[in-house]
């Protein structure tokens, strides 16, 4: 039996075992992995200096790095997590038909979930912990990049559910480094594996696109979109676009573009742009804005409005109103997340009507573009799917449903 099989049937033997756990349970394997990881920080921290003086990509290293307070953070989310409602067993929905029927529409466990991500560890603990809290196990392929911070996680993880007589293949890292494992995972799991979670680049998207046969939750790229109209108030567009850059660059939901009204651009484009390069900001802008500043801006060109930089970098683009705003969106876009800064509800509306965002927002900033900013404790990633789950996928999104039909001998005529 060759490795990736052999961890399919744990994982499926973990799950049909893990449908006997009482949800307490579970909630004392989080609560046990939280104080696991305060109590081996230096460890996690030791193990993810080796990634960072190995990584090759230096635009990878802020996503890489944990110190102490990305590992309060993730101990947070952990916390956040721990404290839901037991998501499996809910009633969403009940009815009684005229002929006594009744029927539910009930929670359900999807099964085993696997992940396949790039360079940001926490994302270890955040998947292993909504997996098992939403009553699934995960099979979890991190980048090679990330090896050493992502096995102590998982191990440390997997010690807490043998420590709670709880198989510990309800959550499993693959180990193996070599790139055609995913090809595998991808192509030749489909008997162990009920869903497929990517997050990464186009590089990981290109190949899920060309091998998976299970079902896929697409988190994709983050290229976000900022609209700013004629009406935005100054002050608010520059701190909304600074903070959506530059608080962090690296995360998806990091705004890359940003499409200013041409009726906005002797108000408002100086002001914004200036604060972005004061920060250190890489500015591309179309001719119209290039004139304001006497040509000395970098020329943003068709492959600027298609680019997730995750960088310092950011493309500004002159539009003629609201709605031409949303069709440079429908085209460039990802449906991620864009916002619109206005103080117009009618442009507002059209905005937020008009893109196929999953998170499309009025006046925030998009690096809120995050599941425990939406009150779900973490993310297993943000769907860009156009089908359900869309956006943040927290425990809840990691259930499906049944039907439970009931009656009293009742027979169709």
């Amino acid at each position: 039996m060759n490795y990736l099989e052999q961890i399919g049937k744990n994982a499926k033997k973990a799950f049909e075992d893990l449908k006997d756990v009482k949800h307490k349970k579970i909630e004392k394997v989080l609560d046990n992995y939280n104080q696991s990881l305060k109590k081996n920080t230096n460890k996690i921290i030791k193990e993810n200096l080796k990634d960072v003086k190995n990584v090759k990509r230096k635009n990878l290293v802020d996503r890489l790095i944990l110190n102490k307070k990305r590992i309060e953070g993730i101990r947070h989310s952990i916390n956040e997590i721990a404290k839901f409602k037991d998501p499996v067993g809910r009633v969403l929905e009940s009815w009684s038909r005229p002929n006594n029927l009744n029927i539910k529409k009930v929670t359900t466990p999807i099964g085993v979930i696997g992940v396949i991500y790039e360079s940001r560890p926490n994302v270890t603990a955040d998947v292993a912990a909504l997996c098992l809290k939403s009553g699934n196990c995960s099979i979890l392929r991190g980048g090679s990049e990330a090896f050493y911070s992502n096995k102590l996680l998982a191990n440390l993880f997997r010690n807490n559910l043998r420590k709670n007589n709880i198989n510990q293949n309800c959550v499993q890292f693959i180990e193996n480094k070599n790139r055609k494992i995913v090809d595998k995972l991808l192509s030749k799991m489909s008997a162990y594996i009920d869903v497929i979670v990517p997050r990464g680049g186009k590089g990981l998207v290109a190949k899920v696109q060309k091998f998976s046969n299970v079902h896929v939750i697409g988190h994709l790229e983050g290229l976000c979109h900022i609209y700013v109209d004629k009406t935005a108030n100054i002050k608010m567009a520059r701190d909304l676009i600074v903070n959506a850059k530059m608080r962090r660059t690296s995360i998806c939901g990091a705004v890359e573009s940003v499409l200013i009204e041409e009726k906005a651009l002797n108000s408002h484009v100086k002001e914004i742009i200036n604060a972005l390069l004061n920060l250190g900001c890489e500015v591309r802008v179309d001719k119209k804005i290039n004139k304001i500043f006497k040509g000395k801006l970098k020329k943003a060109t068709e492959k600027d409005w298609r680019t997730e930089y995750l960088d310092a970098i950011i493309s500004i683009k002159t539009v003629k109103n609201v709605e031409a705003a949303v069709e440079h969106i429908l085209k460039y876009g990802t449906m991620h997340t864009d916002s619109i800064i206005t103080q117009s509800k009618k442009n507002a509306e059209i905005f937020l009507n008009g893109v196929n965002s999953s998170i499309a927002m009025h006046n925030v900033s998009t690096q809120f573009a995050d599941g425990g900013e939406f009150g779900f404790g973490g993310e297993i990633g943000i769907s860009t799917n156009k089908l359900p789950p869309r956006g943040p996928v927290g425990i809840n999104q990691l259930t499906s449903y049944k039907y439970v039909v009931s009656g009293k001998g009742i027979i169709r005529s």
